[in-house]
């Protein structure tokens, strides 16, 4: 089995509801989204999965979140913004753009040492 990574970034800040800590308060992160891939086969090309392609079913998903107060947003105007919560909305609409592969999981890294995963085993 093969595996395809590309890695993406956004600039947002948000604020957790109900968490009693300074994560309540509003502050920012640079979020890493680590997107896998996974293909049993290649095509004809040689590749599992076009990286390009990945970058570009990945890109308008993350675009709206880039220098937004998360809070503000959709869903997150009622969802917590939660890392968790994130990858999940990354993943499921991630699923419905690619083709020919099977969306594995979604990274959410808020810092270098913290992050969260997302997969189709966990839903």
């Amino acid at each position: 089995m093969y595996q395809v990574r590309v890695k993406r970034h956004f600039d947002a800040a948000h604020a957790l509801r109900g968490y009693s800590g300074k994560c309540e308060a509003l502050h920012g992160h640079r979020y890493q989204v680590v997107v896998c891939l996974e293909a049993d086969e290649l095509d004809e090309m040689g590749l599992a999965y076009d990286f390009t392609a990945l970058k570009e079913a990945l890109q308008p998903i993350i675009e709206r979140f880039d220098h937004a107060y998360l809070n503000e947003l959709p869903p997150f105007n009622e969802l917590n913004p939660s890392s968790e919560n994130i990858a999940r909305l990354i993943y499921e609409e991630l699923e419905e753009s690619v083709e020919g592969a099977r969306l594995s999981a979604v990274e959410v890294w808020e810092s270098p040492d913290a992050w969260v995963t997302y997969s189709a085993a966990s839903g």
